[in-house]
């Protein structure tokens, strides 16, 4: 594959990279820089930037709002704000939902949301996993029963990432109990204000809380919020997926983090630690071009397909062991670790500035290989539609 860049790629590149000198909001790069965790409000802003700067719909098309940009230009994009430490495009809106919207959805509710998620008018979550049905997520078992022009929907959500700031959540629920587990499972937008929503929080390995429970009792959805054809959410589903497991190889951050690895280990002069960074750069590298052919295919309007399987298991194994090689280069120093508020001084020395860091990382990192779907399922998926097993 031909990744040169011609005079207009580089100029582009620049012009990115000037906005993002210039403009980036100084209150998020102070906290980036100093690995301060960002408020709801600290993200609101983020993409509220991405947005004055024409860049929201980076990946949608033009007659949505979308850049237009090419394969090169997005690729451009995505690695400059991952050098300028810009945190993660919260892709619930831009990279999933409205994808959704804007390929099934009918003009009523492409005229509705899709300007407001461009905006980050609304913050979206997501509505899928369930308790006990995670990787075999067509087994869900929320209901949504038909009542006049709404649906009254029961069951629970979990797993659901910053539901607690979310002002909407997509939902699949079952609108009909069928044969064959597939089928009957429907798409609905829900409003997360709407009476019967309860939001309870699940604190992480880590100590934060990330992801939630959201339970819905008799909760009221107009009609009119069902995407496509009730019975036909596996589908749009499907869809999604793998626009989300794309996004999870986050080849450009792990770009970043890699360096920083080696920034931070260079002094260690040992071999095998660096033999094994070298490695994985190696594998960094294979997977970018994965990545680059996923990006390729959407530029021409198609839709990621087994591929995106690929870039999730192989991103979020790198991803794993880049936070492992730190916990290696940081040795005995991990240890005194408890939790969110560091070290505790009475036991050993801190040790290496990375450390405490480093462990807070390597746990938060244990579940990346099992969301959006587990890397076992991914396993499957290739089988079946690359090997035809």
């Amino acid at each position: 594959m031909d990744i040169s860049f011609s005079e207009q790629d580089l100029q582009f590149k620049e012009e990115i990279r000037s906005g993002l000198e210039n403009d980036f909001p100084s209150h998020i790069r102070e906290k980036q820089n100093q690995g301060i965790a960002l408020s709801k409000d600290d993200r609101i802003d983020f993409h509220k930037f991405l947005y004055d700067k024409g860049w929201a719909g980076y990946n949608w098309p033009v007659e949505y709002g979308g850049t237009g940009w090419s394969l090169v230009q997005i690729y451009l994009f995505l690695n400059e704000l991952a050098y300028a430490n810009c945190p993660t495009i919260l892709p619930f809106g831009l990279n999933m939902v409205g994808p959704v919207i804007y390929t099934f959805g009918n003009q009523e509710q492409k005229d509705k949301f899709l300007p407001d998620i461009l905006k980050f008018n609304a913050w979206w979550c997501q509505g899928y996993s369930e308790p006990g049905s995670g990787s075999d997520l067509a087994s869900l078992k929320t209901k949504a029963v038909l009542d006049s022009d709404n649906y009254i929907v029961n069951g629970s959500k979990t797993w659901t990432t910053l539901a607690q700031y979310a002002d909407w959540i997509f939902c699949l629920v079952r609108t009909e109990t069928t044969q064959k587990k597939q089928e009957g499972i429907s798409f609905l937008l829900i409003d997360m204000k709407s009476p019967g929503i309860e939001v309870k929080p699940i604190i992480t390995i880590d100590g934060e809380h990330e992801v939630n429970s959201v339970f819905f009792t008799d909760v009221k959805v107009p009609t009119s919020n069902l995407i496509g054809e009730e019975g036909k959410g596996w589908t749009y589903a499907k869809f999604l997926l793998a626009h989300e497991r794309f996004g999870i190889g986050a080849v450009p951050a792990s770009k970043v983090q890699l360096q920083k690895l080696k920034d931070k280990t260079e002094n260690l002069n040992d071999a095998e630690l660096n033999k094994n960074i070298a490695e994985l750069e190696i594998d960094l590298m294979a997977l970018e071009f994965t990545e680059l052919r996923c990006l390729a295919v959407i530029s021409e309007g198609g839709n990621p397909g087994p591929e995106s399987s690929i870039l999730k298991i192989r991103g979020t194994e790198i991803q794993q062991r880049l936070t492992e090689l730190l916990i290696e280069a940081a040795g005995q120093y991990i240890l005194p670790y408890e939790g969110p508020e560091g070290f505790d001084s009475n036991r050993i020395p801190a040790g290496p500035d990375y450390a405490s860091e480093s462990v807070a990382r390597y746990l938060n990192y244990r579940k990346t290989s099992i969301y959006g779907g587990s890397n076992e399922i991914q396993k499957n998926i290739i089988a079946k539609a690359i090997l035809g097993v």
